[in-house]
């Protein structure tokens, strides 16, 4: 029974020392991998440290205190955290590491930019902790000559080969230091930063609850603050592996989209500033965010940027704009929205509904800012829709570059070129006070769009625009129109030409005018053998070119909604005469001179028939239609009519009409 007991002892001895024995082999075993893990740090040029390395068996418990470290790159990042506790631990698989979860306590992160050597950037974490963790069981080899971008770069692929159900960090506390006074410096912080679904490089949601920040500036020497707070941030569907193929300089030529986030959203946002503007946007998104590796070559962009404060010389200027403008050509949103945005100013402020617009290829689909309520001196502002349609923004900032150096001015071509930055404009619902009358100018529609370019030169044109406002009866073209007792004008434009190649034609169509209350006219008139070289920017060439013009036919109508009683009007005061009796004037007077031209133009009384038709009926439409009787070269046309319009008139058939 002695010996049986004994053997039990013994046995219990054994066990007992042969776990302690285990556990002491694997918290050496594990304190040897995780110094190697620093050492990779060490190898690559940087500076990795830290304390006590414990490993708990039973409860399969990791702690790793004091942990430093300092990259090779320049400007050099450095990461300090107090302890690292990860419980749960085990190997699923070879060259993987898994936890139920991670804590990070005191993790602090200290970097310079990289365009700006004097700033200073401070990121302060008290505790991050992540859940149902599983990841590489050793840190990916970086060069030794890693820049920020590649960290960066790094660091997204590191995220892409783990999975967790959460990591979470409650606080997350910055600074921004210039080491300039000029310059200013600021705080931010951001509250409940939350990583949902982490899986295959894939991120289901990244939130935000609340993100704050307070800075300084400097103004007119005076040093202002300015805080601003973001409430509710948000990015589903975030795909790391992207973002890393983005960043990839291997990847340089590769012109595919890759797509990052399926949308990006902002809730509340303010904006303040001592005494100057307060102001707050109601919620922002953008989908579909995406890029081209081949165009976003962000290195190259912070490269060209001086550091400090010095000024960048015209040639880095040139350098900067158009790597700028590569990385707008790289960029891709679906769209986005910015929604009621309200600012306030001492003298006065706004009211903005919405700002939407979509961006590929360097260009903006539209830009449209929707429901804008101002407020001036004079009185209160309003726009229903302003629209800006494919704006070129990268073919902008390569012009913005071409007239950075006023000691070599662009060449007049590439300075017309503007106009091939932008397809057109659109304009609703603006009223605005007109001088101190207390009456507003209203503008329904105004609508430009052109295109068909040949060379910088549009081709095809329209203008839309529908109008109306108070007149003035100080000025002199609105004086008679004032006596007459209107008091307002609205005005209704539609104006369109186009150039045809094969044909050589040049047409003015549609070409309408309505003046309210007064007139109706439209118009169409051609030009033949219209060469293409006319829309050269060389003024000699254009005009030579020009003399190969011919004139075409015409076409005139004009339908009388007031204007002849309104004239009649102003005849009868002119003359102190009754109303009936200017009208008789006024079309024998027609008559007259129609049967005067009629002995050099025999098609001119037709015209004068139809005309004194026209003044004797109101409310009367009359045609007018000119065609040429054979080749009439249009720039001697345009010189005939300013010195003998009679003769210019002889070129052509004459047809008039009057109806109802």
């Amino acid at each position: 029974m002695v010996k049986i007991l004994l053997g039990l002892v013994a046995a219990v001895v054994i066990a007992v020392g042969g776990f302690f024995g285990f556990e002491l082999y694997t918290q050496h075993r594990i304190a040897g991998e995780v110094e190697a893990a620093f050492e990779q740090i060490r190898a690559a040029g940087g500076k990795a440290g830290h304390g006590k390395v414990s490993f708990d068996l039973r409860s399969r418990t990791l702690r790793i205190d004091d942990i430093a470290t300092e990259s090779a790159m320049q400007p050099p990042v450095r990461v300090k955290i107090a302890s690292i506790v990860a419980s749960g631990v085990g190997q699923p698989e070879a060259g993987r590491f898994s936890a139920d979860a991670i804590e990070a306590i005191d993790l602090e992160l200290n970097t310079r930019m990289p365009a700006a050597a004097d700033w200073q950037v401070t990121y302060k974490v008290p505790r991050i902790v992540a859940k149902d963790f599983s990841g590489p069981a050793s840190l990916p080899r970086t060069p030794a000559q890693s820049t920020v971008l590649d960290l960066y770069r790094s660091l997204i692929e590191q995220l892409g080969a783990l999975t967790a159900s959460s990591i979470t960090a409650p606080n997350v506390a910055g600074t921004m230091n210039s080491g300039n006074p000029g310059l200013g410096n600021g705080e931010f912080a951001y509250s409940n930063l939350v990583l949902r679904d982490i899986k295959a490089g894939k991120i289901a949601a990244v939130t935000i609850d609340r993100m704050t920040f307070t800075g300084t500036t400097q103004a007119k020497g005076k040093s202002e603050k300015v805080t601003g707070d973001m409430a509710n941030l948000a990015a589903h569907d975030v795909d790391t592996v992207a973002a890393a193929v983005i960043l990839d300089p291997q990847r340089a030529n590769d012109d595919q989209y890759y797509r990052v986030y399926r949308q990006v959203s902002i809730g509340t946002y303010t904006i303040t500033s001592g005494q100057g503007p307060a102001m707050r946007i109601d919620g922002l998104t953008a989908d579909d965010i995406g890029a081209r590796p081949s165009r976003l070559q962000l290195a190259g962009l912070l490269a060209t940027i001086p550091a400090g404060t010095a000024q960048p010389t015209p040639a880095q200027t040139r350098e900067m704009m158009e790597r700028l403008a590569k990385i707008y050509e790289g960029v891709r949103i679906g769209n986005a929205e910015m929604r009621g945005l309200s600012m306030e100013m001492p003298e006065g402020g706004f009211k903005l509904a919405s700002m939407r617009f979509s961006l590929e290829n360097g260009k903006t689909g539209e830009f449209a800012v929707e429901g804008f309520d101002g407020r001036t001196p004079q009185g209160p502002i309003k726009l229903a829709r302003f629209a800006l349609k494919s704006l070129d923004i990268a073919g902008l900032l390569r012009m913005s570059a071409l007239f950075s150096d006023p000691a070599q001015p662009p060449s007049p071509d590439r300075a017309l070129g503007m106009i091939a930055l932008l397809e057109g404009a659109e304009l609703k619902g603006f009223a605005a006070p007109y001088k101190n009358t207390g009456k507003p100018i209203n503008v329904d529609l105004v609508s430009l769009d052109w295109g068909q370019f040949v060379g910088p030169i549009p081709s095809k044109a329209r203008l839309i625009a529908k109008l109306s406002g108070p007149l003035d009866a100080t000025h002199p073209s609105q004086r008679m129109l004032v006596a007459a007792g209107l008091d307002k004008m609205a005005i209704n434009l539609d104006l369109g030409t186009a150039w045809t190649e094969a044909s050589r034609s040049f047409v003015l169509e549609p070409a309408m005018v309505e003046l309210g209350g007064m007139l109706k006219a439209s118009a169409r008139v051609t030009l033949a053998n219209v060469p293409r070289e006319v829309f050269s920017i060389n003024p000699l060439q254009a005009a030579a070119m020009a003399m190969q013009i011919e004139a075409g036919g015409i076409e005139l109508t004009v339908h009388d909604l007031g204007v002849v009683d309104l004239v009649v009007a102003h005849y009868a005061r002119a003359a102190n005469i009754s109303r009936d009796a200017a009208r008789l004037a006024i079309v024998q007077d027609i008559k007259d001179n129609g049967a005067e031209t009629a002995t050099s133009n025999p098609d001119a009384q037709a015209v004068a028939d139809s005309l004194a038709h026209f003044f004797e009926t109101p409310g009367t439409a009359l045609t007018i239609k000119l065609t040429p009787l054979g080749k009439v070269p249009a720039m001697q046309l345009f010189q005939l009519l300013q010195t003998d319009p009679l003769m210019a008139l002889s070129q052509f058939r004459l047809e008039a009409a009057t109806a109802l």
